[in-house]
């Protein structure tokens, strides 16, 4: 049984087919048509031309019959031969200037429809990896929401059994609460990933910049994370200078990339480890380096890991891949750039960079 979209595809090819067949159909009437008019023109004029020939010539013999001779009369066969052998020559021209045209028509006709069926397997393999992408995302969504929905409903539940028990600690109580709260948290930052890439998908990423020092907005995004690493016994090294480092940025939207290397670094540095954030001014722009001591990334994996549903290996289920990808997009909405720099087993500086006012 064929897929809708397969089926779908077999009612174009053959609406196409039925179309073309129309169109030839039509070319050859028209075709037909216009040559049948243009030799009924041509003989009309050839009757005509005679008409007047055979006229002067019996205008010619009524005035003077001596002129009638066998000299005469085998010249004017000769002059009729010879009209009637041009006319040959020309006809045999014209059914061969046709021929050329229709054979050229044909050819340019096959290129055209060469083109638009190479055309159409293109769109469909757009299409095909179009359909490809959402069905693994809508996958990947899918599964993600419903083992978040299903931890925050097994927490609750155990929540409301421990409650009725007799002397329960307030301690577990409260490891509960935490546990609902992160899986919504969790479950809050896919769902804004998901509207951050509809957004950029359609073309309208919001982002409203405004003048102000970045070294503000680093800060605030290290207490945001303090607790986060010091619960992975991860120490968070700032560096960002005395002077202003002023620039154009959404402030809302660059704590959003911020937080998101901060939360790779976390995520992927041993514990006991040292994350740090660098903050200066160079070249002209603003700088903000973020280096972990993670496991690395390849060499050829540097551009592919700011793609769509990058993650670093199939066990990696703690999002969506698409933290990066959306950070690249807001940090280009504001003129800016990102990248990264790494080796393998030795870390990865993550680095981006924004016009300075």
């Amino acid at each position: 049984m064929l897929e809708p979209n397969q089926h779908g595809r077999v009612q174009t090819d053959e609406s196409l087919r039925a179309e073309r067949g129309k169109t030839d159909t039509e070319l050859e009437k028209r075709r037909d048509a216009a040559e049948r008019s243009a030799d009924a023109v041509m003989l009309r004029a050839r009757d005509a031309a005679d008409g007047v020939l055979q006229a002067a010539r019996d205008t010619a013999d009524g005035k003077g019959a001596k002129l009638c001779t066998p000299a005469v009369i085998e010249e004017r066969a000769l002059a009729d031969d010879v009209v009637e052998n041009a006319r040959g020559d020309a006809d045999e021209s014209v059914r061969r200037e046709r021929a050329d045209r229709r054979r050229a028509l044909a050819s340019l006709l096959r290129l055209e429809r060469e083109e638009t069926d190479q055309h159409l397997l293109t769109e469909r393999g757009f299409s095909d990896e179009a359909l490809n992408t959402r069905d693994i995302f809508l996958a990947m969504v899918s599964h993600d929401l419903r083992t978040m929905l299903g931890g925050i409903a097994m927490t609750a539940e155990l929540l409301a059994r421990e409650v009725m028990v007799a002397g329960d600690s307030t301690a577990t109580v409260r490891t509960r609460t935490e546990t609902i709260q992160r899986l919504t948290a969790r479950m809050n930052r896919l769902i804004g990933d998901l509207v951050d890439v509809a957004s950029i998908e359609a073309g309208k990423l919001l982002v409203v910049p405004t003048e102000g020092d970045l070294r503000a907005l680093i800060r605030e995004s290290v207490e945001i994370f303090q607790p986060s690493a010091d619960a992975h016994g991860i120490e968070l090294a700032l560096e960002i200078g005395e002077s202003p480092l002023l620039a154009r940025f959404d402030s809302e939207r660059l704590l959003q990339v911020v937080a998101n290397l901060l939360s790779n670094a976390i995520k992927f540095s041993p514990r006991g480890a040292s994350i740090s954030i660098r903050a200066e001014r160079t070249d002209g722009e603003v700088r903000v380096a973020v280096a972990d001591s993670g496991p690395g990334v390849a060499t050829a994996s540097l551009e592919a890991i700011f793609g769509k549903f990058w993650q670093v290996g199939r066990r990696d289920r703690t999002g969506l891949g698409l933290g990066l990808y959306i950070s690249r997009c807001i940090l280009e909405a504001h003129g800016g750039r990102i990248w990264a720099e790494s080796t393998l087993s030795a870390g990865s500086t993550f680095y981006f960079a924004l016009p300075t006012a």
